[in-house]
């Protein structure tokens, strides 16, 4: 009788084992037919905005009228935006494609800044022509491509699953027609990339030169110091340091350190040892000084970057940290793009974070042209239903990514801050921010 029981536990053991391991592999087939399913509708997809693209490309080259221009432009920038974030739900992560993604990025981009402009007071230059026609036949290039890869795929019934897998393995037995179709794709950015200088495009975003950098190149054990006094005293033997790779846009060394609970890193130029980002990391406790001491804090640390003319425009307080915003400052106008943060811990001030990119960024040395419109006439184009609190000249970069002169008005609305800026040379409203008054404090208040 014992035995036979036996036997019918151990049988209902094995059914149910098995029961399990099916619903466990039918549960892991459909998650794989679901990742597959996606990965194909993003190439598809991909295919479709490449040749979307490219036509609307060529019919722009083929349009005469201003009126016309300007909206396929903006259905261009769509198209690539799209087709970029098809590029990014594909599994591509191992597979270098950045030149490909820089391409349809650099696309939108072109496209944005000349569809927003008026083109019946600057129309298209030659050199612009030359450019649209350059982006067509490359379109043209990757269309061909990819319609290749699709036919393959729709023909052999080709799995991206696959091609996750050879990429990860590095694989390089078996039909990779997937692979090796992208790689040509990406390789045929080579000679795209050399023609379009010569028309000064191809930049995605302002170059990172950092062309304010003083001082003579650091070594290893200069950084170590280097990197404890900004981290206020961190032992060097307790920090981690790595420099970057050869080809980075600018040489840096980080150091990072783990002492308990706390942690934290610095990345630091290897020019002259000037920090560009701090993040530390602790239990913060219940404020014990006030966001007035705290910025006291921050002002003494700025003070040591090296950097002249920095201006405290902003205190912000989040939880229990205050967050300080540095312009740099010169003749009395405010340079926006050239900006500081520092975070400081309200229970003992201890300076948490610094964020001083921005400025190495975006700084250079220039001279302004004297505003072509008046203090008035500026005010005159602010939103009558604000109180204006405050002004100030102020440079900003507006969406072209082209830095302007503009009056810069605090003002406010019932219970919430603007910051609103009005082109110092046509007048135009360039950009609206609006301020958390819960939490913004005004310089001359604090």
């Amino acid at each position: 009788m014992i035995r036979w029981s036996l036997v019918v536990v151990l049988s209902i053991a094995v059914v149910g084992l098995g029961v399990w391991g099916y619903q466990e592999n039918q549960d892991k087939n459909a998650v794989l037919i679901q990742a597959e399913n996606s990965y194909q509708r993003a190439f598809h997809d991909l295919t479709y905005n490449i040749d979307l693209l490219h036509d609307k490309i060529g019919s722009s080259l083929a349009m005469n009228s201003k009126q016309s221009l300007s909206p396929q432009l903006a259905d261009i920038w769509k198209i690539s935006s799209e087709a970029n974030t098809d590029v990014g739900q594909l599994p591509l992560t191992l597979l270098p494609f950045n030149k490909t993604e820089e391409f349809l990025y650099d696309i939108g981009d072109f496209a944005y800044r000349t569809a927003v402009r008026d083109l019946e007071k600057k129309p298209l230059s030659d050199e612009e022509i030359k450019l649209l026609e350059e982006l067509h036949a490359k379109s043209g290039e990757i269309e061909e491509e990819l319609r290749k890869v699709q036919n393959e795929v729709l023909s052999d019934n080709l799995r991206w699953m696959d091609v996750e897998l050879a990429l990860a393995t590095n694989d390089e037995v078996g039909d990779n027609t997937i692979v090796n179709g992208f790689k040509t794709v990406e390789k045929s950015m080579d000679s795209f990339e050399s023609s379009v200088t010569e028309v000064g495009f191809g930049s995605s975003g302002p170059e990172k030169d950092y062309r304010d950098l003083q001082g003579e190149n650091l070594t290893k054990a200069e950084a170590r110091k280097q990197a404890s006094k900004w981290l206020e005293k961190v032992d060097t033997e307790k920090l981690t340091l790595t420099k970057s790779g050869k080809g980075a846009d600018v040489p840096t060394y980080t150091a990072s350190f783990q002492e308990g609970d706390k942690n934290g890193y610095i990345d630091l130029t290897e020019k002259g040892g000037h920090p560009l980002t701090i993040m530390i990391s602790r239990e913060v406790s219940d404020p014990q000084i006030s966001l007035y001491e705290a910025s006291e804090k921050a002002k003494e640390y700025v003070g040591g970057l090296d950097i002249d003319n920095l201006e405290l425009v902003e205190s912000n307080q989040y939880d229990k940290m205050g967050v300080f915003r540095f312009l740099y400052t010169k003749n009395d106008v405010r340079f926006f793009p050239d900006t500081v943060v520092v975070k400081v811990a309200l229970d003992n001030g201890e300076i948490l974070g610094l964020s001083a990119r921005d400025y190495y960024d975006y700084h250079i040395d220039q001279d302004l042209n004297e505003p072509e419109i008046s203090l008035e006439e500026a005010r005159s184009k602010v939103n009558p239903n604000v109180d204006i609190q405050e002004h100030h000249l102020s440079v900003i970069e507006n969406d072209l990514k082209e830095q302007v002169l503009c009056y810069e008005f605090l003002t406010t609305m019932e219970s919430t801050t603007y910051r609103i800026f009005i082109n110092a040379s046509t007048g135009e409203e360039e950009k609206v921010e609006t301020l958390k008054k819960a939490e913004m404090k005004f310089n001359q208040e604090i």
